[in-house]
């Protein structure tokens, strides 16, 4: 339990300032490249694994496999079961996460530095000698199966599903990446077994490392953890062709208050004109209880409790998503006020007051994300799969900044598209056709 609460401890101090984080690239001697920032005031490292691909890598009839195999690897690894695996990580004070993603499969791993090898033992075991006993398979599909039968009641999760359908077809982002009721069931453990054969491989595997840790300890850790993994697998699916048409899809549901989601083509990371439609996004519906959106609908008439807008790039397709819920009665008059705010947008621009409030916000905002060793990995990790130069963190204010009013407008006349957005709608709105 001390060591536990040691690094309880860690997680909360263990952050060096944002504006002084240094990061190193780091090449192991196995060829195996990572980011590092080395923080040595405290006995603690964060490391992060991610692996591209994620639930995209799902072959249609088999969709769900990765998830269920993402929520397998700390059920038992080598020759520890469930159980004895769980003892294991608890001696060592350690925490291992897994998460599945569209885009992504990641192991987040926390452990102190006098336990650093025996961590490192434990998550190697982990990554190459996974169990997949049949026990386990079959206690976590059945909580997968649980949270989808309750999903299946999610008004938000039923206009996710609807408005992905729509817009990706059949591309794998079109359907559910924790798969069905009827695709899980039907998982075998064959199947995760080839799922975790389709994930891991070094030509898709980011690395980022925080805390107690040398360039050249981390070097020789990365390579016990992972030269032997395959060079390459399964290719990550092609692009998917968003196809959005702007008018309301209205998926009947008996509740009081309908949930709607509503959508557009958006902006790749790497468009040049990304920051400006960032600020943009801000003003229009991303800035909380100060965008327009949140003024217009909720303060001024009092339709929903909140509404919200989200630049959404992911690998293979960028969409620019909101999502509001209204009375039955009044939601027809919330998507009237929501499509007018965007061609009000389109149109007129934004001030320069809007501009000056939003990146005011957004630079002084920026430093609260790097609050914690983990958090900085993640974030490492991220820039690494979006491209972004190691200096990023430094320079990340100034593109903020160097953005003018010139520029928001314009992306606000060539984003913005009122007659392209699509209001996926799930209740029994008054008014409303689809």
């Amino acid at each position: 339990m001390k060591r536990l609460f040691t690094t309880l401890i860690a997680l909360l101090v263990a952050l060096p300032a944002w504006a002084e984080i240094e990061i190193k690239e780091v090449t192991s001697p196995g060829g195996i490249t990572a980011w590092l920032v080395e923080d040595h005031a405290i006995p603690f490292t964060a490391l992060e694994l991610r692996f591209r691909g994620g639930t995209s890598l799902d072959d249609p009839e088999k969709r769900g496999a990765v998830y269920l195999m993402s929520g397998l690897i700390e059920e038992g690894a080598g020759d520890m079961d469930a159980r004895s695996y769980a003892r294991e990580l608890e001696a060592l004070a350690a925490s291992f996460s897994y998460n599945a993603s569209d885009d992504t499969v990641s192991i987040s791993a926390r452990f102190l530095t006098e336990n650093r090898d025996e961590v490192t033992d434990l998550l190697r075991t982990t990554i190459h000698e996974p169990r997949f006993d049949q026990d386990a398979v079959e206690r976590v599909k059945a909580q997968i199966l649980s949270g989808l039968k309750s999903d299946a009641n999610d008004p938000n999760d039923i206009a996710g599903l609807s408005f992905s359908a729509m817009a990706y077809g059949d591309h794998p982002y079109g359907s559910e990446g924790k798969g069905t009721i009827d695709s899980v069931s039907a998982l075998t453990r064959d199947d995760v077994v080839e799922a975790y054969d389709n994930v891991f491989a070094k030509d898709r595997l980011y690395v980022g490392a925080v805390g107690d840790i040398t360039a050249e300890e981390l070097g020789v850790l990365l390579d016990k953890l992972l030269a032997d993994l395959p060079d390459s697998t399964k290719p990550i699916p092609g692009k998917a062709e968003v196809s959005i048409e702007g008018g309301v899809t209205v998926v009947d549901f008996d509740t009081p208050q309908s949930v709607a989601l509503f959508a557009q083509k958006g902006i790749d990371r790497d468009d040049p004109d990304f920051f400006a439609a960032y600020i943009l996004n801000h003003i229009l519906g991303g800035g909380g209880f100060e965008s327009r959106l949140m003024q217009e609908v909720r303060e001024k008439r009092g339709l929903t409790y909140g509404v919200g807008t989200y630049l959404v790039p992911k690998d293979l397709a960028s969409v620019y998503i909101g999502s509001v819920s209204s009375s039955n009665d009044r939601i027809a008059e919330a998507v009237e006020v929501i499509r007018s705010e965007w061609a009000r947008a389109a149109d007129e621009g934004v001030t320069q007051k809007e501009l000056d409030d939003a990146k005011t916000y957004l630079t002084g905002a920026y430093p609260l994300r790097f609050d914690g060793n983990g958090q900085i990995a993640g974030i490492m990790v991220g820039m690494q799969m979006e491209g972004l130069p190691i200096d990023y963190i430094a320079t990340r204010n100034d593109q903020v900044n160097a953005v003018t009013l010139e520029d928001v407008n314009r992306v606000a006349s060539e984003l913005l598209d009122p007659e392209g957005l699509h209001f996926t709608v799930v209740g029994q709105p008054v008014g409303l056709d689809g």
